[in-house]
């Protein structure tokens, strides 16, 4: 519902800039929404906003959550923070300090506004899970002193942080567990698993991959976990998750080089690494729950997405290699 004397809706999006956070804002935009999008782009690009430059539906506040923001906004999806191992391994501080704080902040906005509040939480939350697959019941295998816990643990006190304000102010919220997604607009150097594969096999290079490839990932399409958001948004009160949003299709990594490979048409060779501490071996998302109470369920197959995701980075590329020619 819009604010009181207002005929559209406004919606406040941080980590706005970032992959999923762009496309959230296309979405809503298109159903007719006004959209702040709050980044401090230190992973976020701002090539993933430019289409919306003019638009008087869409407004950009460059800030960081880890401080109060003073806003007014009928809606809050809280997106900020970096998602990728390379990325928030660089400043480990800051990237539980964004968890934390930022959701502390946006929570203290929705408090004050009395409005909905999305946190996009994470499939890590499960850790090494020692449960397979993953259930929204499930409590987690989490090493809370590794290299990953910055993020991992961030995420999870995120959670507490939100289930408690709904239970001391009675506050509506809504908790999405995230499982690897892909799709245009990732940063192609943020070391997450499909663009380091595409950008290897575009490049010619060899496609590394950890231990013998044996681990196992489930790949959901942007555009499925996006209608997953906002499905989730538009439940009652009462439902507020932690809801799985991914796709429960599993692939072992080796399978998902080999495909990139193949859609391609690659000559790159598979190479072999060690696994880094903390590596989850397998990551799978049971999504009843998702299916019963959202209506929701992934669409695209990873053969058509990674097609699409394919397309856009060798359209990057060559994009690139011209501005480079020009100079």
């Amino acid at each position: 519902m819009a604010r009181k004397g207002y005929g559209r809706r406004r919606v406040l999006v941080t980590g706005g800039a970032g992959f999923l956070g762009s496309h959230l804002i296309d979405r809503l935009i298109e159903r007719g929404d006004e959209v702040l999008c709050v980044d401090n782009l230190f992973t976020g690009q701002k090539q993933n906003l430019d289409h919306l430059h003019g638009n008087p539906a869409f407004e950009f506040i460059r800030h960081d959550v880890t401080f109060p923001l003073y806003v007014e906004v009928d809606e809050i999806y809280n997106l900020a923070c970096p998602a990728s191992p390379v990325h928030y391994q660089h400043d480990p501080v800051q990237t539980t300090k964004t968890s934390v704080l930022g959701a502390i902040n946006m929570l203290g906005l929705a408090k004050r506004l009395r409005c909905k509040i999305f946190q996009a939480s994470t499939s890590e939350v499960y850790g090494d899970p020692t449960v397979h697959p993953q259930r929204e019941e499930y409590w987690g295998n989490v090493n809370p002193v590794g290299v990953r816990s910055c993020y991992d643990e961030g995420k999870r006190c995120a959670e507490t942080l939100f289930f408690d304000y709904r239970r001391q102010h009675d506050l509506p919220v809504k908790v999405a567990r995230i499982f690897n997604t892909y799709g245009p607009r990732m940063h192609p150097s943020d070391g997450r698993v499909v663009s380091n594969f595409v950008m290897q096999a575009l490049k010619g290079e060899p496609i590394t991959i950890y231990g013998d490839g044996s681990q196992t990932r489930s790949f959901c399409y942007y555009s499925d976990l996006i209608d997953g958001f906002l499905r989730l948004m538009d439940t009652p009160d009462d439902f507020t998750g932690p809801v799985n949003l991914g796709n429960p299709s599993e692939f072992t990594i080796r399978e998902l080089a080999e495909q990139v490979i193949a859609l391609t048409g690659s000559k790159s060779k598979i190479h072999s690494l060690p696994l880094p501490q903390d590596d989850p071996k397998q990551r799978q998302p049971n999504i009843e729950l998702a299916r019963r109470e959202l209506g929701w369920e992934p669409q695209v197959a990873l053969n058509e997405g990674l097609r699409h995701t394919i397309a856009y980075f060798d359209k990057q590329m060559s994009e690139e290699g011209l501005a480079e020619a020009a100079i």
